[in-house]
C-alpha cells in the first residue's frame, strides 16, 4: 500500500509539472512577448537578465513584423503578455479598437528610438564608391540588388518608402524613389528585413534597407543618412509627415521612429509583464538597448498614462502633444 501511495504521489507531481522535492507552485510561469524583429537581439539579452533576477519566470519571445505581431493578437486571438512594436502608431491603430473592432489595449509607452538607413558589406557592388553624398545615385545603378521588408506588415518597410520620398524632396530628384525601388523588387522583400541579413552577408544582396541598430549589432557597413530624412529626430516630426508610403492598409505619413509597448487585455501574466517593463525601462534595460544601437527615451513617454498599471506610472512622462 505504501508503495502504491508513493507511485501515485510521483504521478500527481508529474501531472502538475513538478518533480519530487519541488512543489507545483515553484514551476516557473511563462511570460509571452510578441515583438518587432529588430528587437530580437536586445530582448534576448534583456530576457536573460530578467530571468536571472526573477527565477519564477520564463520568457518566451516571438519576433516578426510589427503589424503582423499585432494581428496575432487581434486577428488570430493569440494571448500575449507584452506587445512591443517598431512604430508606436501600430498599437492604437490595431489594438485600441473602434469601428466595430474589439479593443485589446488603451495605453502605450515609447521606450526607444532608431533611424532608417541602408547597410552593405565589402561584397556589395560599388561598396568602395558609395558615400553619404552619392548613395541615391549608386543604389539606382543597373545591376544593384536591394532588399527591404514588406510595407504591408513591417514598419521598416513603409519607413523606407517614407525616407526615400523625403530624400527625393531633399535632393530635388523627383524620380529618386522609383529609381531605387526598381532595384528592390518584391522578390527581394520579406516580412521583416532582419531575415535578409544573411542574404546580404552572402553577397546575394548588395544593400538592405534596415535600422541603424541592426547595422551596429551585426557590424555591417551603413550609410549615415541626414536627420532630415532618417526619421530619427522627434523634433522633425512635422517635416517627416511630408513623406508618405502607400500600403495595403492605406497611406501612412512619416513620423519619428519610436518603439512602443503595451500589455494587451488578453495577457495572462499581467503582473509579470509589469515587472518586465519596469526592468526594461530601468537602468539595466536601457543600458542593454543602448549597447545594441538604440537611442533611449528617458523618461519613457506614455499615451493615456492614467490607464496604465499603477506600478508603471512613476516611470513615465506624458507623451508630448503633436
Amino acid at each position: 500500500m505504501a508503495r502504491r501511495r508513493s507511485v501515485l504521489a510521483v504521478a500527481v507531481l508529474a501531472l502538475l509539472g513538478g518533480r519530487p522535492g519541488i512543489s507545483a507552485a515553484q514551476t516557473p510561469a511563462t511570460l509571452t512577448i510578441f515583438a518587432a524583429g529588430t528587437l530580437a537581439v536586445p530582448f534576448a539579452a534583456v530576457n536573460t537578465a530578467f530571468e536571472s533576477k526573477n527565477p519564477g519566470i520564463h520568457v518566451e519571445a516571438e519576433f516578426g513584423g510589427s503589424v503582423k505581431m499585432a494581428r496575432q493578437i487581434t486577428d488570430l486571438h493569440r494571448p500575449a503578455d507584452i506587445l512591443a512594436v517598431a512604430d508606436y502608431s501600430v498599437i492604437p491603430q490595431y489594438l485600441f479598437g473602434g469601428e466595430g473592432k474589439a479593443a485589446y489595449a488603451s495605453w502605450y509607452v515609447g521606450f526607444a528610438r532608431n533611424a532608417i538607413t541602408f547597410v552593405y558589406t565589402d561584397k556589395s557592388k560599388f561598396a568602395d564608391e558609395v558615400t553619404p553624398q552619392n548613395w541615391y545615385e549608386v543604389l539606382a545603378r543597373p545591376g544593384v540588388e536591394i532588399g527591404r521588408s514588406n510595407p504591408d506588415t513591417d514598419p521598416s518597410g513603409y519607413q523606407t518608402l517614407q525616407m526615400l520620398e523625403l530624400a527625393a524632396k531633399l535632393y530635388g530628384r523627383p524620380q529618386l524613389r522609383a529609381e531605387i525601388l526598381a532595384n528592390a523588387p518584391e522578390a527581394n522583400m520579406r516580412d521583416t528585413e532582419t531575415s535578409l541579413i544573411s542574404a546580404l552577408q552572402l553577397g546575394q544582396l548588395d544593400y538592405l534597407a534596415i535600422y541603424r541598430s541592426d547595422a551596429l549589432q551585426h557590424q555591417l557597413r551603413y550609410i549615415p543618412m541626414p536627420p532630415q530624412i532618417d526619421l530619427s529626430d522627434p523634433a522633425r516630426a512635422a517635416d517627416y509627415a511630408k513623406g508618405f508610403a502607400q500600403t495595403r492598409n492605406g497611406s501612412i505619413a512619416g513620423r519619428p521612429i519610436i518603439y512602443a509597448l503595451t500589455i494587451p487585455s488578453v495577457a495572462t501574466e499581467a503582473s509579470w509583464a509589469e515587472r518586465y517593463i519596469t526592468f526594461l525601462l530601468g537602468p539595466d534595460g536601457q543600458q542593454i538597448l543602448a549597447e545594441n544601437g538604440f537611442a533611449t527615451v528617458h523618461p519613457a513617454l506614455a499615451v493615456a498614462p492614467d490607464a496604465m498599471p499603477a506600478s508603471l506610472r512613476p516611470l513615465v512622462a506624458p507623451w508630448p502633444p503633436a
